[in-house]
């Protein structure tokens, strides 16, 4: 997921994903106990934003460079 996002810490991805996760945005899965691998998924409550979300997108592309 870090490499999807440009100029983010481990840290500060770890951080917001515990913030989304404690507002029930987001829910972890473990993929692999051995290796520690988890996933991330919206929740109900984080699809609701999705609408959202991608206007917030087109006015950022719109109006920010």
């Amino acid at each position: 997921m870090a490499g999807k996002i440009p100029n983010v810490s481990d840290r500060v991805l770890v951080e917001r994903l515990r913030e989304l996760e404690e507002k029930n945005i987001v829910e972890k899965k473990t993929i692999s106990e051995e290796t520690n691998r988890v996933a991330y998924q919206l929740t109900c409550k984080g699809e609701n934003l999705r609408g959202v979300m991608r206007e917030v997108q087109k006015w950022g592309d719109k109006w920010l460079d």
